[in-house]
């Protein structure tokens, strides 16, 4: 049971380390005219191909026509929902500092979306945010460059193995490769939404609900990392010279295993590299936050910059008009959830965190027999598969629409207060 809170624990770290990069990415991109004239010339292919489509226009196979290669035929409202799933992951990340990349894949998922483009497109609009969004030149002044190179090794090896493993899934049988990473999603929304409700339940019975991200932070414990940092394994990388006299020493081979750990996770579910570096950099390596916030940055721009484009985007699964529809989305719900966090309790925000998890894995873990069935590995008429999917759908945007009408409402009902802060 601790070591199940510990990894608990982590992972609501790295959920929110992911989400403090979000935002600040979101708002160097918001603050910036010039920023937000290229992103509304990068939409305006989007909204003419949706233009094109309710005019009945034929597509042209490069933009997913039918005869393209990528299931990736286009219309007037998939764009529109692609606009709502990134304003609902935006309102999450902005509201409660953590976990609105997780709804992405699943969410797309349930739109109709292939798992694998889902995956695709969802790194590429990490990738697009992280180049527009991030400040470089203020951050990577903490960068250890040791550190970084042998993290990016790892997590390049790391990559290539989970886009390979991701495209052999799809070129077998593309219900195979949706029932992975489904599965995926399935046992990692389940374990982080019981902790999360069994947190927000213990909080509330408290009436200690804290800030909007609720509880404290886990402790760091020494052990792993000072055992990692005395095994002298050639070649060693000094790091925190600048916090520790002398600094302290690690091995490249662990950093690079954690790099491909990384790596691999983005490849496979698409949330981007960031939001495990964090608690492993802590955790287990024993670098400093001052240190890991600098490194966690670069790696995010090229774990999903590689990604995206030599893993997905050469074999045709990125959907790009999508990836714009969710970055204009999630860049206007960031701005409204972070402003909501100012007027509600932060144990309400975390209650519906908590329900939004548990919403996306019910969604997921709904629409596996179907899939099941599909590949006749149970006996599942197509006709109760859909059913099942069909009612994982209805909980899931039922549950992340009633969240979005609440921070959304509250907003403009108490603007007034904002106003006056």
């Amino acid at each position: 049971m601790n070591a199940a809170r510990k990894v608990y624990d982590m992972l609501l770290m790295a959920a929110r380390a992911h989400a403090r990069w979000d935002y600040e990415a979101s708002m160097s991109i918001l603050k910036s005219k010039k920023k937000i004239l290229i992103l509304l010339l990068l939409a305006v292919p989007a909204i003419l191909v949706s233009i094109g489509v309710a005019a009945d226009l034929s597509l042209p196979d490069i933009l997913g026509g039918k005869k393209a290669y990528s299931p990736a035929f286009y219309t007037p409202g998939i764009f529109l929902v692609s606009i709502l799933i990134g304003l609902c992951a935006g309102l999450i990340t902005g509201c409660i500092g953590a976990g609105g990349g997780f709804i992405i894949t699943p969410a797309l998922m349930s739109a109709g979306i292939k798992g694998i483009l889902a995956v695709g497109t969802d790194l590429f609009h990490i990738f697009a945010k992280a180049i527009m969004g991030t400040a470089v030149h203020r951050k990577l002044g903490n960068v250890s460059v040791g550190l970084a190179v042998a993290f990016l090794v790892g997590s390049g090896l790391g990559v290539t193995g989970g886009g390979v493993i991701n495209r052999a899934l799809y070129e077998t049988n593309p219900v195979l490769s949706d029932t992975f990473i489904s599965v995926i999603y399935v046992v990692l929304l389940g374990f982080l939404g019981i902790y999360a409700m069994t947190d927000f339940l213990r909080l509330r019975k408290s009436d200690s609900g804290g800030g909007a991200h609720g509880g404290p932070s886990p402790h760091h414990t020494p052990g792993l990392p000072a055992k990692l940092q005395a095994a002298h394994i050639p070649p060693m990388i000094r790091f925190d010279e600048d916090l520790v006299p002398g600094g302290k020493k690690i091995s490249f081979l662990f950093v690079a295993i954690c790099g491909a750990i990384v790596g691999f996770v983005a490849a496979i579910m698409g949330v981007g590299g960031g939001f495990l570096t964090f608690p492993m950099f802590v955790y287990i390596l024993g670098v400093s936050s001052f240190t890991t916030v600098g490194t966690d940055i670069l790696q995010i721009i090229f774990t999903a910059g590689y990604a995206s484009i030599s893993q997905y985007a050469i074999y045709g699964f990125i959907f790009y008009t999508l990836a714009m529809g969710m970055l204009l989305g999630s860049l206007i719900g960031i701005q409204l959830g972070a402003l909501t966090t100012k007027l509600v309790k932060g144990i309400y925000i975390r209650g519906f965190y908590a329900t939004a998890i548990l919403a996306g894995f019910l969604n997921r873990l709904f629409a596996l027999p179907g899939k099941l069935g599909e590949m006749k590995y149970i006996a599942l008429d197509k006709a109760t598969g859909n059913m099942l999917a069909n009612v994982g759908n209805w909980v899931f945007f039922i549950v992340v629409g009633i969240f979005a009408v609440w921070v959304i409402g509250t907003f403009f009902s108490k603007i007034g207060e904002l106003r006056e802060g």
